[in-house]
């Protein structure tokens, strides 16, 4: 028998103060068997980051030919890609054939090896690739529940996240943007 997913719900409040974005969103999140909570908390965080009217989640890991989130154009067409981890660049370069705009978020331990490695082939690719700092991302992971009211306020290069159990707050870089 297959493992389920797991289905975190969150009310989030939130204030983006680079873009003058400020919105409700209640937000269904599917965490896929195989994926860990640090993991699902930065598909979360990227989905604030990026908020839109048409921005959604796909289906991740289940369906490796989607990105983690994407927003399409009217007509259908992808407007943006976003992917989180460290994924190859061959698949950064085929999504920078789909979708208008691509974005990468790396957030592990093992992101600043990843990207030692990997920089070269991606500086050629016109993708945003942002990197969270794993120790944020882990707080924020801690303060996880099923159900969650969350207060997201971004400004700058960093996201204050409040909840009923606790504050974090996580920084990131733009690791290159072409």
């Amino acid at each position: 028998m297959a493992l389920k997913p797991t289905i975190y719900k969150f009310k989030i409040a939130l204030t983006d103060l680079n873009r003058n974005h400020y919105d409700t969103l209640n937000l269904t999140i599917a965490q896929h068997p195989s994926e860990t909570l640090e993991r699902m908390m930065v598909r979360m965080l990227a989905f604030c980051i990026n908020a839109q009217e048409s921005l959604s989640l796909t289906k991740g890991l289940s369906t490796a030919e989607e990105p983690d989130l994407w927003a399409h154009t009217p007509d259908g067409r992808i407007a943006l890609w976003i992917d989180v981890g460290e994924p190859a660049p061959d698949r950064i370069k085929k999504a920078t054939r789909l979708a208008q705009t691509v974005k990468v978020y790396s957030f592990n331990s093992k992101s600043n090896v990843w990207w030692i490695q990997e920089q070269a082939k991606f500086n050629s690719l016109t993708a945003a690739i942002f990197q969270f700092q794993w120790d944020n991302i882990q707080a924020l992971a801690k303060l996880t529940q099923r159900t969650m009211d969350i207060s997201v306020t971004i400004s700058e290069e960093s996201a204050y996240v409040a909840t009923k159990s606790g504050e974090c707050e996580i920084d990131w870089v733009l690791l290159s943007i072409n």
